[in-house]
């Protein structure tokens, strides 16, 4: 397999679950959210759809990347892909904890879970390729900020 199919492969599966995410979270977005206190800093609705685009793939990248190390470091990148895959779970089991489920409180304690599993996975791609360890750098921040926003409505709406 070449590099670009590699690359490729991760994006389409990261935008895969993504879609598949999004599904959960369809419905809930036009009759239980919108009935939700939200804080000043809750974005709009619109802005979701593109940033979670752009970080799906650049995920999808940067696990191409690693992935294409596997015949030179085989160790160290299938534990980086164990990582990868743990988070992209992690990551789509949120919106069926917030969105399907409508519990925002144990959204908010998985959201932790997933933090971790983000920053472990930047840390073995950052060992493997200093750009796909970038790229997370992204993702890090939005589940940061979506962390805080996820908090601020639990405790809005207790």
């Amino acid at each position: 397999m070449t590099k670009i199919t590699r690359i490729l492969t991760m994006v389409v599966t990261c935008l895969a679950v993504g879609y598949l995410s999004g599904m959960v979270t369809r419905s809930a977005i036009v009759t239980w959210y919108p009935t939700l206190v939200k804080p000043s800093f809750n974005p709009p609705n619109w802005v979701f759809a593109p940033v979670w685009s752009m970080l799906f793939i650049m995920m999808g990248v940067a696990a191409g990347l690693v992935w294409n190390r596997l015949e030179f470091e085989k160790e160290i990148v299938k534990k980086a892909l164990i990582f990868f895959a743990i988070q992209l779970a992690l990551n789509a089991l949120w919106s069926y904890l917030f969105f399907g489920l409508q519990n925002p409180m144990l959204a908010g304690l998985e959201i932790i879970v997933l933090w971790l599993m983000i920053y472990e996975t930047y840390i073995q791609f950052s060992k493997i390729n200093r750009i796909a360890g970038y790229l997370f750098i992204p993702y890090l921040a939005w589940v940061s900020f979506a962390a805080v926003l996820n908090g601020s409505i639990w405790w809005l709406n207790r």
